[in-house]
């Protein structure tokens, strides 16, 4: 038997943008983009749960994630470290998003880092690339990694929002 799918979505308005926020029944976040990167996000929920194998339902407030986003942006920064988040992904990838979660608000990390931080030092480049394939933006927090030489790169909301966030954050 094939495994369907029903998440709930909601959108809500940002200083940076419209944000779509998509959980579960049991209130897990599973992904979180910007509206305009919606096809982004339909092909990472197509990637990782099949395509026609989810609905989308409108909700308001899934889980209380709108609301602790809300909060977020209001200036309360610990409030994403304590959200429930669900992913699928390769064992590598999950443990490069476990490790993002790990990086304190007000920090930042190189990719170098962010490769030690999972014990496989070498594996710089394909850090990287999980770190972009994060579904779960900014609580899964993939843009507190910089470049080497503490330069933004690599956010796939734009560098003015990386730069944005990681200001709100007081990393910058």
């Amino acid at each position: 038997m094939v495994e369907y799918f029903e998440f709930f979505i909601d959108r809500m308005d940002t200083p940076i943008g419209e944000l779509q926020i998509v959980a579960d029944d049991r209130g897990s976040l599973r992904t979180i983009d910007w509206t305009e990167h919606e096809p982004r996000m339909r092909l990472l929920l197509d990637r990782y749960y099949g395509k026609g194998r989810y609905a989308l339902r409108p909700s308001n407030d899934p889980g209380g994630l709108t609301g602790a986003m809300r909060d977020y942006f209001a200036g309360d920064l610990a409030v994403i470290g304590r959200l429930a988040v669900e992913t699928t992904g390769t064992p590598f990838q999950k443990s490069v998003w476990q490790a993002l979660r790990t990086i304190p608000h007000g920090t930042t990390v190189t990719y170098a880092q962010l490769a030690a931080r999972i014990g496989n030092p070498r594996a710089v480049r394909a850090a990287g690339l999980a770190n972009g394939q994060n579904p779960i933006s900014i609580v899964v927090p993939c843009h507190r990694v910089i470049g080497s030489n503490g330069t933004l790169i690599g956010y796939g909301g734009g560098l003015p929002r990386k730069k944005w966030l990681l200001e709100h954050e007081g990393a910058l």
